[in-house]
């Protein structure tokens, strides 16, 4: 097994959203909610423009996310 899939597994999200649903009343909010698999598309980096600033969030070799300036 490669690095690269090692790190896929490790930031892979178990699908709880149909379980989530069946315990927890649905609310309306208006966060936005991104699955990391969206959010990355198979990347370990991605940039946020916010305020004219250039932010990085990263997925770490431990599956972990930071976000760094």
């Amino acid at each position: 097994m490669s690095r690269r899939q090692i790190i896929d597994l490790q930031v892979r999200l178990p699908r709880l959203a149909p379980l989530a649903r069946e315990i927890m009343p649905v609310r309306q909010t208006d966060m936005r909610v991104y699955g990391s698999e969206i959010l990355f598309d198979g990347s370990n980096e991605v940039g946020i423009e916010h305020a004219g600033s250039l932010y990085r969030l990263k997925i770490t070799r431990q599956g972990k996310l930071i976000l760094n300036k």
